[in-house]
């Protein structure tokens, strides 16, 4: 069944259809809602409001404005960036455990060199550390694939407004992590001098 197919199935109260929807973009959405929240908890709770607002709100998704992923998007995009407002931009982890256990879910299933991991860590440190609305950008056009357009429209913003978030959050990651780099440099020279 098509997408429209199955909002007008839902729509007529059809919990199959439903399931079938949820289904197919649970994953994109709680990893997108990860990606913004950074943590399991709060990913949970807002995956879960998402589609239930789908449920509750099938007969507002307009199919010639948009397709319905990006319509999902939107709706978690607005969620997160309500509860970041509501619970301030740092998110404070459970606990070492949690975060250890996200990085393995997210990860890919190859086994990934001790580097290569440390290397992950540090971008998503340095993710987790831009201001909401380049984060958001960049996840929507780099990580879950949408065009410029279509995150544009998830994050209710211009092009040029969303390709400005990219690009500082380009600069903003590069300066970040080019400084962690110069730092560990520094410190591994000064360890060769002992």
């Amino acid at each position: 069944m098509t997408d429209e197919e199955l909002m007008r199935a839902v729509c007529n109260g059809d919990q199959s259809a439903y399931q079938a929807i949820v289904k197919q973009h649970l994953k994109s959405i709680s990893h997108y809602a990860f990606r913004i929240l950074g943590n399991k908890k709060d990913t949970e709770d807002i995956t879960q409001e998402t589609f239930l607002k789908l449920w509750i709100n099938a007969e507002k998704w307009r199919p010639e404005k948009a397709k319905l992923s990006t319509w999902l998007h939107r709706i978690t995009h607005n969620l997160c960036v309500d509860y970041l407002r509501k619970h301030g931009n740092t998110q404070i982890k459970d606990n070492i455990e949690e975060e250890k256990q996200n990085h393995t879910e997210w990860q890919h299933s190859y086994e990934v060199s001790d580097h290569r991991k440390k290397q992950e860590q540090l971008l998503k440190e340095a993710i987790d550390k831009l201001p909401e609305n380049q984060r958001s950008a960049l996840m929507l056009c780099h990580y879950s694939g949408f065009s410029n357009k279509e995150a544009a429209a998830i994050m209710d913003v211009s092009v040029k407004a969303l390709e400005s978030a990219i690009a500082r959050a380009k600069r903003s990651l590069r300066k970040q992590l080019s400084n962690v780099n110069s730092e560990e440099t520094t410190a591994s020279s000064e360890l060769e001098k002992h």
